[in-house]
């Protein structure tokens, strides 16, 4: 039998079932935190996201006892990390509340300038890459989110470690160096926290390529990186019976034209593995690539943005990019076109001198 209500006592059950519903969601869903490391001005700023708009809005300035680079976040989401580079020390967060405010926990003494930080797939490691001391390190996390220093274990590698990225699948680390032109290989032992070299243990890019960054396909054996001095993206297959890398194939960040000097910085990948995104300076540009279903590249073309931008990020959801302009001080905030990946300009947002690292996070409930 359907129950019948008279129009205006059914028009406000439904509009109290919508509120419901929507309330449901937002709670379900929480809020996004970008995380901007503002170096010129020792501080880490806070801003929160608009799900709908993209909008963000700030928040917070959590000072930090030098200048911050790179920043990660723990696999639960609960602490946060941060590189001090020219202290050559880590810094260790929880994440306070469910706003995203920061509490520090811990600072310690790492190597000369961490320039990244991540963590391995099991949340247990925080992974480093030293860029003077030319090293990388894994730094065992407590279950408190701070880091077992007596316990880290340390390599040496070559000058200026540019990134470090465990696989999706937890098996193999890469380690891309600017100086020597080189991509460290190594397998990975999340139970005994050990890097063990591959063989050959590195692989050379060629000269003046300079690889940076590295993002790993979300389906596929593929890897790709970004090339400071070479002002490219590169696709590599990615061997899993010997944990190497073969090269497959290299397209330009620059249009033809440009004849000025240009220099990679970050590189990110979309989380449908469908689009490749990767900074110029000099350029001052966000390039874009569209990835087809063998993995290869396809260029979409240059996208105008702040000065220098040495970092970005790519929220979750994967529907807007956020750059921070280091030469500016601004955050230039785009929506995703979710089908060709070209990004649409929005606006900008005041960061700090010398914005830097973008960091998006999915808040913990």
């Amino acid at each position: 039998m359907t129950a019948y209500f008279p129009v205006s006592l059914r028009s406000i059950f439904f509009v109290k079932l919508f509120v419901l519903w929507v309330a449901g969601t937002l709670t379900a869903s929480g809020e996004t935190a970008i995380y901007v490391s503002v170096a010129g001005e020792n501080k880490i700023v806070l801003f929160h996201q608009n799900a709908q708009t993209g909008a963000l809005k700030k928040v917070a300035a959590i000072p930090v006892p030098s200048e911050s680079g790179g920043l990660t976040v723990s696999r639960d989401r609960k602490y946060l990390y941060a590189s001090l580079r020219p202290a050559g020390k880590l810094a260790s967060y929880a994440i306070a509340s469910q706003q995203g405010h920061l509490k520090w926990l811990q600072t310690i003494d790492a190597a000369a300038d961490p320039a990244f930080l991540s963590t391995d797939q099991t949340g247990k490691y925080l992974l480093t890459a030293y860029y003077v001391a030319g090293k990388v390190a894994v730094h065992p996390i407590r279950s408190d989110g701070t880091l077992d220093d007596e316990k880290s274990l340390w390599i040496d590698t070559a000058d200026k470690a540019h990134a470090i990225l465990a696989d999706p699948q937890n098996q193999f680390v890469f380690v891309p160096h600017t100086g020597p032109n080189r991509i460290f290989q190594f397998h990975w032992n999340s139970d005994t926290g050990q890097l063990l070299a591959s063989q050959p243990a590195s692989l050379f890019t060629g000269p003046n390529t300079g690889p940076r960054q590295l993002a790993y396909h979300p389906q596929l054996d593929i890897v790709y990186f970004d090339n400071e001095q070479g002002s490219s993206v590169s696709a590599y297959h990615l061997d899993r019976r010997h944990g190497t890398l073969k090269w497959m194939q290299t397209l330009s960040t620059i249009p033809d034209t440009w004849s000025e000097s240009n220099s990679c910085a970050r590189m990110e990948i979309h989380p449908s593995g469908k689009f490749l995104y990767a900074s110029n300076r000099g350029h001052d540009s966000i390039a874009g690539f569209a990835i087809k279903e063998d993995g290869s590249l396809t260029a979409l073309g240059q996208f105008p943005t702040e000065k220098t931008p040495r970092g970005f990020t790519i929220d979750p959801a994967g529907r807007f990019l956020y750059a921070a302009g280091e030469g500016s001080g601004k955050l230039a905030s785009y929506r995703i076109d979710q089908q060709t990946g070209e990004l649409v300009r929005m606006r900008n947002y005041h960061a700090g001198a010398r914005a830097w690292w973008v960091l998006a996070v999915d808040l913990p409930q």
